[in-house]
């Protein structure tokens, strides 16, 4: 039998920050999993010049940083960062990520600008279009907390980034709907590399983690890290 996993790195998505792992990590930390649930940073070169090899840089150094046996955890942007890093984890939990090539192709046509004003441009009217799975404190704590992002990361992401099926435990997680990542891309995806698939009650992207049911969903992954 395997070793439990002892500790899960968090990875969240673009425009996001750890803060949206808070459901999460405390459901993952009652089940005696340590975590951590860092923010991604701009580069040296700041925000404009930051690439999606500096973010996997990041992961791979705080997920070297966790004991072993241990699992990478990520979501959207995150889920496809934590894909290229799987050979250093145990396990690999992926929540409605940005799907690697050739899957990359099906996602829907998207401009990145040097920085996505995602910050700049935030309204709370636009968190709770985007959150209408979310409560009200959640959607108002995510307006206050939203940031611009690398659209140079974002742009290299959607041309599609070449990834190895993981040599070790899978779980894709789709929500129900989800304009950003199609349910079915996640699902083709998971088929593809005889991954574990999960459907999320969860009715927007960021469902999963600030949705009402992101506990339920949180415990449900705790399960079947257990169950590996």
């Amino acid at each position: 039998m395997a070793e439990p996993i002892k500790s899960a790195l968090l990875v969240h998505g673009g425009g996001g920050g750890g803060w949206e792992w808070n459901v999460w990590k405390g459901v993952f930390e009652a089940a005696r999993i340590r975590v951590d649930a860092p923010d991604l940073v701009a580069s040296a070169q700041g925000l404009a010049g930051t690439s999606f090899n500096d973010y996997a840089r990041q992961v791979r150094a705080s997920l070297a940083a966790l004991p072993r046996p241990r699992a990478v955890v990520g979501a959207s942007l995150g889920g496809l960062l934590a894909m290229v890093c799987a050979d250093a984890a145990d396990a690999l939990v992926l929540v409605n990520p940005l799907p690697p090539s050739p899957w990359h192709a099906q996602l829907p046509g998207r401009e990145w600008p040097d920085v996505v004003p995602w910050q700049r441009d935030a309204r709370l009217t636009g968190t709770r279009r985007a959150l209408p799975d979310a409560d009200e404190a959640t959607a108002l704590f995510a307006f206050r907390h939203w940031r611009d992002e690398s659209g140079l990361a974002m742009r290299e992401a959607h041309a599609g980034i070449e990834v190895a099926r993981p040599a070790r435990p899978v779980l894709c997680i789709a929500s129900m709907v989800d304009d950003d990542v199609p349910p079915a891309l996640t699902a083709a995806l998971a088929t593809e590399w005889d991954a574990s698939l999960l459907q999320a009650t969860a009715v927007s992207h960021v469902g999963p983690l600030l949705g009402r049911n992101a506990a339920q969903c949180a415990m449900q992954v705790v399960a079947w890290l257990s169950a590996r």
